[in-house]
């Protein structure tokens, strides 16, 4: 009799069901194609979230078959279900029907590469066992033509016991027959389990009874991967689950049916000789001729021409950042005028017009006008990862960092900090030692982000001379961003360096990566991971940015002193009566930015940066720099907002100029400029090193289970940061 937790949970799943459709779970080894597929198949019907309880992102999206609504959900990759990450954990889950709010998957599409089945089909003979209908898409069969290979489908889908469907995900070649497969799946039986082990599957079905009889809600499944995964993830859950009379029985009967050797390595090598039997008769290879791929791969793994490309390749991605952005930013820019301006001479002066324009337009706006370069850098890497060039510059650092401790397997978790820190810190999880892992996570965060982009592209786009050089190929601009990129890489080094050689010593890991094939990208994919990427720093941009901007706005607009105003009143007035044309306009426009700044000084904000300001001053930055940047340390990317309202409010003009002709401008009350080189390079480097991200410090705090590591990243960062920019500014000056 089913328990009350369980009817609620199978009501749920019910709902949901109905609300979604059926759930399809997609699920191959890495760089099959997967994502690809699952972009071609939903195109931007996706949702991403967290799975309850851990934080690893779950995608969804819905494709329509045979007139019905159906839920593909891409699981992360794996290369087997003896699951050792939390990563792989998840996909059983979700397989298993263990995960809240989704219900069992009615059928499985399992994705394989052409060129590979033997490695892939390890995972496929596993998914066998699930007792779940599966579609096997065997994906990029026209490299395997060109390589060589081929591959009767027909006759794999008889040996296997499945449908197996050949596609180009890519190129969109075989999905219309795919979607038909999958519509028919949904209402077949699963394929007949594959018992490669005997007595070790009537050994765990025989622990399964004891299981039910306990009252335990273990699959018969679930208690034979406990049984053959010695130290996995499924031993844990059956050891927690269970309880000790049942794990001490599950270890007696592993030591029994082992016999001094590992279930394991026994199961690793029948599955091995029933692919090795079913390839032999569905697979033949021919000579693979020598391709452009092939010879490219020999350029790009040389010891010293790789790494030379790999800088070329990154300084044209920061080029294009400044050089392609700017007539995109500068239509945004004028946008932002122009819409300032119109909201200006619909409304009567005040504070509903003041927050419109200074608060909402000037704050957002100065953010937004930064997505053409996002969108530019996320662009190229990309097509960086999905060309299959990645995995080879990790494999090509893996020296780099193991002189520093780690190996090439933390470089991927540090090259997508480069987009966030927050997934790069979250795919720290694949390192599987401790200590390696907390190294690579310490380091992450000072790979410039995306968030740190905005900040550099204004302080350099105000205060670097735009100049070209090598024929106009060179922009100087494209340098300085490339130097603050390298900074970061070099700070991220040296902190890993510093942690293992410190309270993380520890060997060196071992590396094993699979460089897969150069393969042209599928432009509908890069398209929708773009869309994403938007969609996601808009949203920001709509919700967190424009809440700050209008907080920002209403500290920086009140209180207003009525004898600030009635002063400016008399003088107004006295000028009116003794100067007229020019000379007069030039006048009430000088006591109109006198009197902004006075007001804003008089602000609740203008009092808190006066209260702050102390504490950085010794960099040169006055009140208004110190409140924005204090303002920005919940997220880096704010403080754009909270200069554009400052500086908005404070300037009786602001709606006719850039927020980087503004800070051009500032002044220190002496008349002096306040940004100066020796001031802006220190704020470079503050900005370089400070971690001025809460999502940041809290996933930190998620992955290691407490504070202690999160506070140390935190005031590291921050540290160095502030004393950077302390030596460079006393220094420079």
């Amino acid at each position: 009799m089913n328990s009350p937790a369980t009817r609620s949970a199978d009501r749920s799943a019910a709902e949901t069901e109905s609300e979604r459709g059926p759930f399809i779970a997609v699920i191959g080894n890495p760089n099959t194609g997967k994502s690809t597929l699952f972009n071609a198949l939903t195109g931007l019907t996706q949702k991403t979230a967290n799975y309850p309880g851990v934080t690893i992102e779950r995608h969804t999206g819905s494709v329509t078959l045979d007139e019905r609504p159906v839920t593909l959900v891409d699981l992360p990759g794996a290369y087997s279900l003896a699951a050792q990450s939390p990563d792989e954990m998840v996909a059983i889950d979700v397989l298993l029907g263990h995960v809240e709010s989704m219900p069992t998957p009615k059928a499985i599409l399992a994705v394989a590469d052409a060129t590979n089945l033997r490695r892939n089909l390890f995972l496929i003979t596993q998914l066998a066992e699930l007792d779940l209908p599966i579609i096997l898409a065997v994906n990029m069969t026209d490299l395997a033509e060109k390589k060589g290979i081929r591959i009767d489908c027909d006759l794999l889908g008889r040996e296997l016991g499945v449908t197996v469907v050949p596609i180009v995900a890519s190129a969109g070649g075989g999905l219309e027959a795919l979607k038909q497969r999958l519509a028919a799946a949904l209402n077949e039986m699963p394929p007949a389990r594959p018992i490669l082990l005997p007595t070790v599957h009537d050994a765990a079905k025989e622990l399964h009874h004891k299981t039910i009889e306990a009252g335990l809600h273990l699959t018969e499944y679930e208690v034979e991967r406990a049984l053959i995964d010695a130290q996995g993830s499924a031993e844990r859950r059956f050891e927690y689950t269970a309880g000790e009379a049942l794990y001490e029985e599950l270890q007696l009967i592993r030591s029994r049916l082992s016999a001094g050797s590992s279930l394991a390595a026994m199961e690793a090598k029948a599955r091995y000789g029933l692919i090795a039997k079913v390839l032999h008769d569905v697979e033949s290879r021919e000579p693979p001729p020598t391709t452009f791929a092939d010879r490219l791969d020999r350029i790009t793994n040389q010891p010293v021409i790789g790494p030379i490309l790999f800088i070329l390749v990154m300084a044209t991605v920061f080029q294009a950042v400044f050089s392609w952005a700017t007539p995109l930013m500068d239509l945004i820019d004028s946008a932002s005028v122009w819409l300032g301006n119109l909201v200006s001479g619909l409304l009567p002066p005040g504070a509903i017009a003041s927050l419109l324009v200074d608060g909402v337009i000037a704050g957002v706006g100065s953010v937004v006008i930064f997505l053409p370069q996002i969108l530019i850098l996320f662009a190229f890497i990309i097509v960086l990862e999905d060309s299959g060039y990645m995995p080879r510059v990790a494999f090509m650092t893996d020296r780099l960092m193991r002189s520093v401790g780690l190996s090439g397997q933390s470089f991927i978790p540090m090259l997508s900090a480069f987009a966030c820190a927050v997934p790069a810190v979250m795919a720290t999880r694949v390192i599987p030692d401790r200590r390696d892992r907390l190294a690579t996570m310490l380091a992450a965060p000072l790979m410039t982000c995306s968030a740190r982009l905005p900040v550099y592209a204004l302080l350099i786009a105000a205060f670097v001379p735009e100049r070209y050089y090598l024929g106009g190929f060179v922009n100087l601009q494209g340098l300085v961003l490339l130097g603050l990129y390298v900074l970061g890489i070099v700070g991220g080094v040296f902190t890993a360096w510093l942690m293992k050689r410190t309270v993380l010593s520890g060997p060196a890991p071992t590396f094993l990566i699979e460089l897969p094939p150069y393969r042209l990208p599928s432009l509908r994919s890069v398209l929708i991971k773009l869309w994403s990427r938007a969609k996601v720093f808009l949203t920001r941009a709509g919700t967190v940015i424009f809440t700050v901007a209008v907080v920002i706005w209403a500290l920086a607009y009140f209180p207003r002193p009525a004898t600030i105003t009635d002063a400016f009143i008399e003088q107004r007035a006295a000028t009116e009566a003794q100067l007229t044309g020019p000379a007069l306009e030039d006048r009430l426009t000088e006591l109109d930015q006198l009197e902004s700044a006075q007001l804003l000084e008089n602000s609740a904000l203008g009092r808190i940066g006066k209260f702050i300001e102390p504490v950085f001053e010794p960099l040169g930055w006055d009140w208004k720099l110190s409140a924005a940047v204090v303002a920005g340390f919940p997220a880096r990317e704010v403080v754009i907002a909270v200069l554009g309202t400052i500086y908005a409010v404070g300037d009786g003009e602001a709606n006719e100029t850039t927020l980087a002709d503004r800070l051009k401008n500032a002044r220190r009350p002496d008349g002096s400029v306040l940004f100066t080189l020796p001031m802006v390079l220190g704020m470079l480097f503050f900005y370089a090193f400070c971690l001025q991200c809460v999502a940041t410090v809290a996933v930190i705090y998620r992955e290691t289970n407490g504070w202690r590591w999160p506070i140390f990243a935190w005031t590291y960062m921050t540290g160095i940061g502030y004393l950077g920019a302390l030596l460079i500014y006393q220094l420079g000056s």
